[in-house]
């Protein structure tokens, strides 16, 4: 996941450059006023976006399948801890039943 975003910031970086020439060598224009950082910001973040989407594919898919397999094993580690502490405590009121009748 890691590898996946900072692919995704250095598309995000190379297009901010690329962009921020293009704004400056006036084939972009410009923002009004204090607003053209902002203008490059966005437009930046616009063109990067699909870009990653069909660059980064494989890496997305590649991501999600950690991330799955992460969280089934979370779940089987949750599910083994919970019979865990059901046998303890079925082990635990056992005598107390035994007692009692």
């Amino acid at each position: 996941m890691l590898r996946y975003t900072l692919m995704r910031l250095g598309i995000f970086a190379g297009c901010l450059l690329v962009v921020w020439g293009l704004v400056y060598a006036g084939a972009f224009p410009r923002g009004f006023g204090d607003s053209n950082l902002l203008w490059v910001l966005l437009l930046s973040l616009v063109l990067s976006a699909p870009i990653s989407f069909v660059v980064l594919r494989k890496e997305r898919d590649r991501a999600s399948v950690q991330v799955s397999q992460r969280v089934d094993r979370m779940k089987a580690n949750i599910e083994a801890n919970r019979s865990q502490e059901d046998d303890v405590a079925d082990e635990a009121a056992a005598p107390a039943r035994s007692q009692t009748s």
